[in-house]
């Protein structure tokens, strides 16, 4: 029996929340694979990470000290995407274990967004300048070189011209009014994505994976980690305290909705759900 003094072990959210504490010291991959203890609350983040040092030791090693950049990412390329054999899951596209860096590590099979977070961090680790890129629909991995910008599809591991962007970009551009005068430059859409935004992304992608399938256990815990990345984000306030009331948490429920109320003031769902808020009180659920 725990003695007086004996401190409680912390818990995934709590190594969660000081992972990303600070933006100065968030550490992409070690992030990525965390989300995973939800699922798997036995997962061994240290030993994911020691897996994939590993991989990069093995690259590494193949490597002059003094190789061209050139043919690092030459290398990077045929270890990652030829011999690991990582590529998209074309067959289960929307199976949770894709969102899940040590499920992709195992499998050899992801998503763009997790299998970019294993590129990228081998890219750097061998001494490239690797960044994700938050581009519509798919995410993608920009690397800078001394001749310019490369973009690779990690989905697909082919090196994309501009032309390729324009056309991916193209039915987003359509769709939001983006073309005539209100045209946007393929530079804007390439852009470096944070740490931060890159875990939200992956959270992001799992929320709407529980939400189709209406498993409010598992959205409730993927909007706990969305909570405490986007404290400010509070439409991702207002969805945790709406999976609380599926649950029947109607006091957790009601403070963060009355908290999106209180925060979000120009929202249009507005007097729904105060009305919501109104029906918690009385004892009632969200359904």
């Amino acid at each position: 029996m725990p003695g007086p003094w004996s401190l409680a072990a912390p818990t995934a959210l709590d190594y969660f929340t000081s992972l990303v504490a600070d933006d100065a010291t968030l550490s992409l991959t070690e992030a990525a694979v965390s989300i995973a203890q939800d699922d798997f609350p036995q997962l061994d983040t240290e030993a994911v990470l020691a897996e994939i040092d590993a991989l990069a030791e093995r690259l590494q090693r193949r490597l002059a000290a003094d190789a061209a950049a050139a043919q690092r990412l030459r290398l990077l390329n045929r270890f990652f995407f030829e011999e690991l054999g990582f590529c998209g899951n074309v067959n289960d596209y929307y199976d949770p274990n894709n969102s899940y860096v040590h499920a992709v590590l195992s499998s050899r099979r992801g998503i763009p967004i997790t299998l970019a977070v294993l590129y990228i961090e081998l890219a750097s680790q061998i001494g490239l300048t690797a960044r994700g890129v938050s581009f519509p629909g798919h995410f993608l991995v920009k690397l800078r070189m001394p001749q310019g910008e490369v973009v690779i599809d990690p989905f697909t591991g082919h090196s994309l011209s501009r032309d390729e962007l324009d056309g991916r970009l193209a039915p987003y551009k359509r769709s939001h009014g983006l073309q005539g005068d209100f045209d946007a430059p393929l530079g804007l859409f390439l852009q470096a994505a944070p740490a931060r935004d890159v875990v939200a992304r992956m959270l992001r992608n799992l929320k709407e994976i529980h939400r189709s399938s209406g498993d409010a256990v598992r959205l409730l815990a993927v909007l706990q980690r969305l909570v405490i990345l986007l404290p400010r984000a509070w439409e991702e306030r207002r969805d945790r305290g709406l999976a609380y009331a599926e649950l029947g948490f109607n006091e957790a429920a009601s403070r963060d909705l009355r908290d999106y109320l209180e925060h979000a003031a120009d929202s249009h769902d507005r007097a729904a759900i105060a009305e919501r808020l109104v029906h918690l009180g009385r004892g009632g659920y969200l359904h």
